[in-house]
């Protein structure tokens, strides 16, 4: 590959930042590839995932529901939520609140010949005698499968494969604590074309650690929603493949091996990305009245201290750690930025040699939390992982020339990264 340079005259810059090594630019002599960004569709409404098919674009806006657009340019509305207009058909049993809605979109492996679709949003079809306070079984997001017309114009054949991943119903004392609060949504297909699928861990205490909720875990299944037959978490619905999660909104699967990593945010400390292993605890738990910890807002302690002020993150850190070393089972991070939360949320491996150095490497989206006297992110970072997936060698600031809540990131045609914000764009991500 013929090497290109940021500049003519490229200096190597490095800072260390949370106690990550961030490097700013890449040394001369190296292959560094020249990325741009280009937003592809504007003016959209919370954009939160894409999915492709060769050049046809799947995409969900939040509040709104799931359109595609299509090689040629051409943009079909296909299944709105409960209110929306302009969509071929509607789920009447959708809604939208705080951070839930419709999230996550992937594809079937078969897609080319099954046309199968797979959607993750909220719904009150299943809430059942639940839902009634924060401290119950809430029933309020599912996983759909959908057939999809090949005129894209249409999609047909809905049946809900996944109906029980739960749901914060109320709103409760806590920072951002708002119904739909930490609601996951992200899914994926994975080696053997099964389904991965992150979810949040509600603002219940108890969630992460009780293997019979689906909240705070990494769900690994079929397209008919059933388990993996190898899944092996302990004492747990056999659909989970690992949980211990505070909120899970970001899953690859790294090119060399197929192993699943994770990308999630803390609570004001320690974003963390993670290698799974199949069983694994992420380490998660909020509930009161456990580990020294007495009562807490709404029995949900992942807040607290930060509700305090002036607490530095390695108090907070200590009196609710992302990764609790109580656990035999953890599963160590490969990085977490031993500092402030930062928002890491959706990833993605940046595949194809028109990446040089940093083909293989991890992608996560920042999306810049600003609040409490945290720093901003607003960018994209590449990971260089250990082949252990235990630590990095380093972190690397994506050259964009723009600062953004990047909330969806995912491969695309042609080597290309297209990651979506807040702000209401796509961008396609080249680097040549």
């Amino acid at each position: 590959m013929k090497v290109k340079f940021f500049s003519k005259f490229l200096v190597a810059a490095a800072s260390m930042i949370f106690g990550s090594s961030v490097v700013l630019a890449a040394s001369g002599g190296m292959d560094v590839p020249t990325i741009k960004a280009k937003a592809v569709m504007t003016g959209l409404e919370n954009p939160w995932d894409m999915a492709f098919s060769g050049g046809d674009m799947f995409y969900t806006e939040k509040c709104k529901g799931l359109s595609v657009r299509t090689k040629s340019g051409k943009t079909h509305a296909l299944y709105g939520m409960k209110g929306s207009s302009g969509y071929a058909d509607t789920g009447k049993d959708l809604f939208c609140e705080g951070q839930a809605g419709m999230l996550g979109v992937a594809l079937d492996r078969d897609f080319a010949s099954n046309r199968t679709l797979y959607l993750y949003s909220t719904s009150n079809k299943y809430h059942g005698s639940g839902c009634k306070t924060n401290f119950e079984k809430c029933d309020g997001n599912i996983v759909m499968k959908f057939k999809v017309a090949k005129n894209m114009k249409s999609v047909s054949a809905r049946t809900d494969i996944v109906k029980d991943i739960q749901y914060k119903p109320f709103k409760s004392d806590q920072p951002f604590g708002g119904p739909g609060a930490h609601n996951g949504g992200r899914i994926r297909v994975g080696p053997g074309g099964y389904l991965w699928i992150g979810t949040g861990d509600r603002h219940r205490g108890i969630c992460p650690q009780d293997n019979s909720l689906l909240c705070g875990v990494v769900l690994r299944v079929d397209g008919d929603g059933n388990a993996h037959p190898e899944n092996d978490a302990p004492k747990a619905d056999k659909r989970i493949y690992t949980y211990g999660h505070r909120n899970v909104q970001g899953i690859d699967f790294r090119p060399s091996d197929g192993r699943a990593f994770t990308a999630e945010h803390g609570p004001w400390h320690n974003d963390e990305v993670t290698a799974l292993v199949n069983g694994g605890n992420g380490g998660w738990d909020p509930a009161e009245k456990r580990a020294g910890r007495s009562a807490c807002p709404d029995k949900y302690c992942g807040y607290e201290p930060n509700q305090k002020d002036g607490m530095i993150p390695a108090i907070r850190a200590a009196y609710t750690p992302m990764s609790d070393t109580r656990f035999s089972d953890l599963m160590t991070p490969a990085w977490n930025n031993n500092g402030y939360s930062q928002g890491t949320g959706s990833a993605a491996f940046l595949k194809g040699d028109n990446w040089g150095i940093y083909e293989g490497r991890l992608a996560a989206g920042i999306m810049g939390i600003a609040f409490g006297g945290t720093p901003g992110g607003l960018r994209i970072d590449m990971y260089d992982i250990e082949a252990d997936g235990l630590s990095i060698k380093s972190v690397v600031h994506m050259p964009l020339g723009m600062e953004k809540r990047f909330r969806g990131l995912v491969m695309g045609p042609n080597n290309a990264l297209y990651a979506s914000t807040d702000e209401g764009e796509i961008y396609k991500i080249t680097a040549k």
